[in-house]
């Protein structure tokens, strides 16, 4: 049901690339760039890549984390999708986002199966389009 829902919703969005999120947004993500016959690109924890990375690190609550991306993923211009699993408070999906950007692509939009709205995690990713599958507006 959900690779369905997204290839209908993505099917006309001329994209080149999906960025999946380690790890949980790999599972969507390999099967909708197969189906929609675009680049599967992940955006992984530091030290998982085995080729030159760049990096953007962002806040947790309890810390600081970072995301690696392959510097040669993506080209100037390329239309990406970013796929997680779950929008808590933006700070994975806006330094995924951030990565695709200096990498020279554009953000077409942000897909999360589950939204957890009342933590506000849309106001980190503002700038972007964001559509989620499932929505949780309390805890």
């Amino acid at each position: 049901y959900v690779i369905d829902h997204l290839y209908e919703r993505y099917k006309d969005k001329k994209l080149d690339a999906i960025v999946g999120i380690e790890s949980r947004g790999f599972i969507f993500c390999g099967a909708l760039a197969d189906r929609l016959k675009v680049a599967f690109i992940p955006a992984r924890k530091p030290g998982k890549l085995p080729a030159e990375t760049i990096s953007e690190s962002y806040d947790l609550e309890y810390g600081k984390a970072t995301l690696e991306m392959h510097k040669d993923a993506i080209k100037r211009g390329m239309r990406v999708l970013v796929v997680d699993d779950l929008l808590a408070t933006g700070g994975t999906i806006e330094a995924a986002c951030k990565l695709v950007e200096r990498l020279g692509g554009e953000v077409v939009e942000i897909w999360v199966l589950i939204e957890l709205s009342f933590l506000n995690g849309r106001k980190k990713i503002a700038k972007y389009p964001c559509h989620s599958l499932i929505k949780y507006d309390s805890e």
